[in-house]
């Protein structure tokens, strides 16, 4: 049997390659020696930027008249912590009980090998597909998402390529395959509130300003009230605050500052622009109403720091691409899936600038755990999928 058909094979060769983000470890070299000889055209990039490690990347199409589908992902894995606690090598691929173990089981190189099993299934029973196939694959997901599909995208664009569809082979799955087809995600802005005071002694506080009455107060204006109920499809918006600091390991010394770290995850009732004006109000509101000494009229005095590349909430409405692949996923699983938006971010949220896109891959109660693992039946179903969906988009679209 061609090993490039199976997609256990494909993700053992896969899983032995170390690429920890931003290492390459020999994944895309792999992936290459896997796809140039069903026809795909291979190009591996790097990109760089001030600041950030270079990031090499792969894109990979096979060319015939017709749609053109994408397929992205990710080679590079998170770190494996501490190696002594796993029971199988975390960069062995061994199998067990129908399991195959490593980093990247499911998260995601299992999502990369079914789907190249699945077009080398399809083209060794039908020929090259009625129109184009690529791989769109980064070695920058799991790390600043800076020099990877963002780039990727905007250069494979300026070559020429345009697409008609995308899916993102992301385990969206959480219990059982078949379970949940992501057709969008809430937005994500994270910022940091710093209250400025003034030091001095405990024993003295009306020589000092202690700004964790500040910024006590500043939070509690960002969690409540609730910034709205919810969509039609989507979970309500939510603040979540990550870290309150002072950064004083003393206990009889008033701080000078404090700060206060969040994210919010929003939904279509917002954008980034407009949550970050709500949150700026609230903070403006709340500081005109407190003082940090309740002898004293000045009001809290503070700054907020937004993080860069803030994520803009999406939605994806293609009923050709959704449709597809719910059909290919029941005919397989038995399972009509949820279709769904919740979770976090991933590299949907560039692609979505360039074709509707979507996320269906393998069940991911594993990933980034110790002994992160995927059945083998899942990967066979998986790829099952996969190429039926090939076939019918094709037809479809």
């Amino acid at each position: 049997m061609n090993p490039t058909t199976d997609p256990a094979a494909v993700l053992t060769t896969l899983i032995r390659c170390p690429s920890v983000t931003p290492a390459e470890g020999g994944a895309l070299a792999a992936l290459e020696t896997f796809l140039a000889p069903l026809g795909f055209h291979v190009d591996r990039p790097v990109f760089s930027e001030p600041g950030t490690p270079d990031i090499e990347n792969l894109y990979a199409r096979i060319s015939g008249n017709g749609p053109h589908l994408m397929f992205a992902g990710h080679t590079d894995v998170v770190p494996v912590g501490d190696e002594a606690s796993w029971r199988h090598p975390p960069f062995g691929a061994e199998v067990s009980n129908g399991f195959i173990y490593g980093r990247g089981a499911v998260d995601m190189k299992g999502g990369i090998a079914c789907f190249v099993a699945a077009v080398a299934r399809y083209i060794e029973r039908n020929g090259l597909p009625k129109g184009s196939v690529s791989l769109l694959i980064t070695g920058d997901e799991e790390g600043p998402a800076v020099n990877g599909t963002a780039k990727l995208l905007d250069w494979a664009a300026k070559m020429g390529e345009t697409w008609d569809a995308a899916v993102v082979g992301e385990p969206t799955n959480p219990g059982a395959l078949g379970d949940m087809i992501k057709i969008g995600r809430r937005g994500s802005v994270s910022g940091t509130i710093v209250v400025t005071g003034k030091q001095g002694h405990a024993a003295y506080p009306h020589l000092a300003d202690n700004p964790v009455r500040g910024i006590v107060t500043l939070v509690e204006a960002l969690m409540h009230p609730a910034f709205d109920a919810g969509t039609a499809d989507f979970q309500p918006t939510n603040l979540e605050v990550t870290s309150i600091d002072v950064g004083n390991a003393a206990t009889n010394v008033i701080p000078a500052k404090a700060t206060a770290s969040f994210n919010v995850r929003f939904n279509d009732t917002w954008t980034a622009e407009t949550i970050q004006a709500e949150i700026h109000n609230r903070l403006d509101r709340a500081s005109t109403r407190a003082i940090l000494r309740p002898d004293r009229e000045e009001p809290i005095r503070f700054e907020i720091e937004w993080r860069d590349r803030p994520s803009q909430v999406f939605l994806t409405c293609d009923e050709t691409l959704i449709g597809v692949l719910s059909k290919s996923v029941e005919a397989v699983t038995g399972r009509m899936p949820e279709l769904s938006t919740s979770g976090g971010t991933s590299d949907a949220r560039f692609i979505k600038d360039y074709c509707p896109v979507v996320e269906f891959g393998l069940v991911g109660q594993t990933m980034h755990m110790v002994d992160e693992c995927v059945s083998i039946e899942d990967l066979e179903m998986l790829t099952r999928i996969y190429e039926r969906f090939l076939a019918d988009w094709f037809e479809t679209a």
